[in-house]
Parts: C-alpha cells; structure tokens; sequence
C-alpha cells in the first residue's frame, strides 16, 4: 500500500492539478480558436451542459483522486511537475498536427488511414484503421504515440489521468489480503501504458501485463518502462483473439477500448476478457459515461462522435454494459461515474 500522504503531499497535489488543469484548460481554448467550429450553432443540441457545468464535474474529480490518494488505495501521480521543456515540445508537436485535424473534420475524413492501407497486406481489422479523433496516423505511427496523451489531456482539461486512476479502486479492494505478489493484472488495449504506469506505482509487486494492437503505441509503452522498476510486460496483439491461457489472469482491465468497437466485435471482446479470468477474478471496464449515468451530459454524448470521429461511439453509450457482460459470463459489482468517464466493475464467479 502507498504511503499515506503528508500535509505537504497534499498541498503539492492540489497546487499540480491546478497549474495542470489551468495549462490544459487554456491550451484547449487556443486550440479552438485555431480549428473551424465542429458544429454550426444552429445544430447544436438543446440542452447542451454548460462550461461551468463540465469544470464543476471535473474538479469533483479532482477531489475525489486527492481522497482517494488519502484512503491508500493508489500514489501521488508520479509526474506532478513534467520538465517545462519536454511540454513545450509535445505542445509544438501537438499544435503542427492541428491544422491536419481540422482539414479531416471540416471534410468529415475519418479513414484515411484505411484507403492509404487497403492494397498492403496489413494484420489489422478495417474497423481499427480509422482516424480517430480525426489525428494524423489514427494509432500507427510513432508521432502518433508520441503526443496522445497529450492531445486526451487537452480535450479533459487536465483531467485524463484522474479519470484512469479511478479503476485502482476497486483494484486496490480485490488485492487487500491478498498475495499481490501471486497475482495477475492484463491491460487490453494498454495503449501508452498509462494505466499501468499508475498500477505499477501503487503495487509494485503485482505482475503486469499490457497488450496493444498498434507497435507503436506498445513501444512507447516499453519505453516509459524502462525508467521505473518492475517493468510490466508490453505485448503486440488483437484483444479478439488474446495470446493468454485460459483463467490465467485474476485482474483485466481496458481504458477507452470499447467505444471505439463496433458492436458485434465488443461481444468477442467481452468474452475474451473473461476466459482469461480465473475464477473469481475482476475485471475493470473503463470508458466514456452512457446515455443516462449524467442526464445533464447527454447531449454532450450525442456531440462528441461528430466533433471527433468516432464512428461506434453512439452504439456505445447506448450499449447494455451489464447484459454484454453477462452473456461473457460475468457478474456486476459496481459502475462509478468519474467526470465523463465511467468506472465498471465485473466478477468472474467462482
């Protein structure tokens, strides 16, 4: 377990997330003045939450992370101050790729990654060759991976990392009294190894694993590794068809994986997650909220796939999580909205 946090912990925490939240915030705002409207006014939804609204949310969020640093179940965020210098260059990068964004949202071009593929013999599904969010590369390429998570800071503000940090909650009451040290955690879709990074701070004795089907975002995973110990192994894969044995992992988690999904393939992902499990294993959904988890919000839901390019996500929010995952097998414990994210817990029985 994490050291509990001191006075002065605490008060480097909420003095980050405000120089954080005030960087992202305002680096949102310029990057709007520079890209046409995603809407015309007239289009946009009634009833849409207002700016106040949304910071409301998000610094409840930011609450909730400090009490839950406080309660032990995860550490202070390990890059509460990033070098100045190495901002600087990933806000440079994330701003030359703007204007490219904006051509793709103006056009409404979300797959140009699949034309300039489809004649190569790719080991890639046609639903996951997509720009998504309308960036440069969709998930293949280094520069890509390189500015991310950066470009997912600025679109929440600063608050990203809050919202992933929120599975370890539940993770750190299925590992009390346990031997940590025995047990199992898979990442689906790990991308940068975010999620993991967190993990590995609060439980370092835990076995790790991450599995991504882009090489590059997994070797800017692997590269982050190299700087902390106990290293989570970082694997190249389809989370259709997992290289992993059967109840073999007593943790699975995912973190925005499934919007980005079409339906039928979040059935056999589902399912996938769950014959990894052992039995009476956890499983930890991370994603978007849904139609009617925040009824103030769900016009931003039926917003947010068009100003972004994200072609599955309007079946997502409308998705049945439960009975998806029961038809996998498994049992629900919980679902906890985080800011605009959604926190799912499921059991495998046993």
């Amino acid at each position: 377990m994490p050291r509990p946090p001191t006075g002065l912990d605490r008060l480097a925490y909420t003095a980050s997330q405000a120089a954080r939240f005030g960087w992202f915030y305002s680096q949102y705002r310029r990057a709007q003045r520079r890209v046409s409207p995603a809407m015309r006014k007239a289009d946009v939804p009634e009833g849409m939450p207002t700016t106040r609204d949304l910071l409301s949310a998000l610094f409840e969020l930011f609450r909730t992370d400090l009490a839950n640093i406080e309660a032990g179940h995860y550490a202070m965020p390990p890059d509460m101050w990033p070098r100045p210098d190495r901002v600087l260059r990933t806000n440079r990068d994330f701003f030359r790729d703007l204007s490219a964004v904006d051509r793709r949202r103006r056009a409404q071009s979300g797959d140009e990654i699949f034309r300039r593929t489809r004649d190569d013999d790719l080991p890639y599904p046609r639903y996951f060759l997509q720009n998504f969010h309308f960036q440069s590369d969709g998930y293949l390429s280094d520069e890509s991976a390189a500015i991310y998570d950066y470009q997912v800071e600025i679109l929440f503000s600063g608050g990203a990392d809050a919202m992933r940090r929120q599975a370890l909650v539940p993770l750190s009451a299925y590992l009390r009294g346990r031997s940590v040290s025995q047990a199992r955690m898979l990442d689906v879709a790990c991308g940068t190894g975010r999620l993991l990074g967190f993990t590995r701070d609060a439980h370092p004795l835990l076995r790790l694993a991450g599995i991504d089907l882009s090489p590059n975002y997994v070797a800017q995973a692997r590269r982050r590794a190299l700087r902390g110990l106990s290293a989570p192994a970082f694997l190249v894969g389809n989370a259709e068809t997992l290289p992993f044995a059967d109840e073999s992992q007593d943790i699975v988690s995912n973190v925005f994986l499934f919007h980005e999904l079409p339906p039928k393939v979040r059935r056999i992902v589902a399912r996938e997650m769950a014959r990894v499990l052992k039995p009476g294993g956890l499983l930890l959904h991370v994603d978007s909220l849904q139609t009617g988890d925040r009824p103030a919000f769900d016009p931003l839901l039926g917003f947010f796939p068009q100003a972004y390019h994200e072609p599955y996500y309007a079946s997502y929010v409308a998705t049945d999580l439960d009975a998806l995952f029961e038809d996998a097998g498994l049992t629900v414990r919980s679902h906890t909205p985080a800011f605009l994210s959604k926190v799912s817990v499921y059991a495998k029985p046993g």
